[in-house]
């Protein structure tokens, strides 16, 4: 990973005392490494970036977190607020036109296609974070930068598989089709694109890494 992108995360993460608010779901079932989970509706910023999946989860990153590290506009216009709740170790510094956005976990990201897309041949990528719950999409500082969109995603539901260690395209590949054949036995009919994502800040050794693939489900 890039030294910048190391010392985004650093600035942001640094602290495990504090937690990093995560997207809230409803536990369904689970069977040992694989969950079922109903999301609750959430708000993302998100790019579209190409390359393979290294290159466009940095380019991604990069667009993104200058987004929530203060390239914005608060919403309509309008003075910021006196201060923001922050999910992370990150100051807050309100001003007239741009404040902070606290980092969420975990940044996703998807290859652009259907449910059988592999993620070794993709080369166009929907990278994405999720904004904290405090806000709405009228109180949600907007992007300076017009390749970021801020997006509401409905309620959904996920077939979920669980797992530590690094991250490359084989072994992510590996683990899609392996989750693609748990909701196969099951009968679950998918409705997206396999999604990648990673809570961790890069420094964590690969046993403690969490990482995850999701792909959503007609719910049961």
């Amino acid at each position: 990973m890039r030294a910048w992108m190391v010392g985004a995360l650093g600035a942001l993460l640094a602290g495990s005392c504090l937690a990093i608010e995560e997207p809230r779901f409803e536990l369904l079932s689970k069977d040992g490494a694989y969950e079922l989970r109903r999301y609750a509706a959430f708000i993302v910023a998100e790019t579209m970036v190409e390359g393979d999946m290294d290159a466009a989860s940095n380019q991604g990153f990069r667009l993104i977190a200058d987004f929530i590290f203060g390239n914005n506009q608060t919403a309509g216009g309008a003075k910021a607020p006196d201060k923001i709740a922050m999910t992370a170790p990150v100051t807050v510094e309100p001003a007239a036109k741009s404040e902070k956005i606290s980092m969420t976990a975990p940044v996703t990201v998807e290859a652009e296609g259907n449910a059988t897309e592999r993620m070794a041949n993709a080369r166009r990528w929907r990278v994405h974070f999720v904004m904290p719950s405090q806000y709405t999409l009228s109180t949600l500082p907007k992007p300076n930068n017009s390749a970021v969109s801020i997006r509401e995603v409905p309620a959904r539901t996920f077939a979920v598989l669980v797992y530590s260690g690094f991250n490359t395209e084989s072994r992510v590949q590996q683990r899609v089709d392996e989750l693609t054949a748990w909701t196969q036995a099951r009968n679950l009919q998918p409705l997206g694109a396999a999604q990648l994502a990673r809570y961790d800040p890069p420094w964590t050794l690969p046993m403690w890494r969490r990482n995850e693939i999701m792909i959503e489900v007609r719910q049961p």
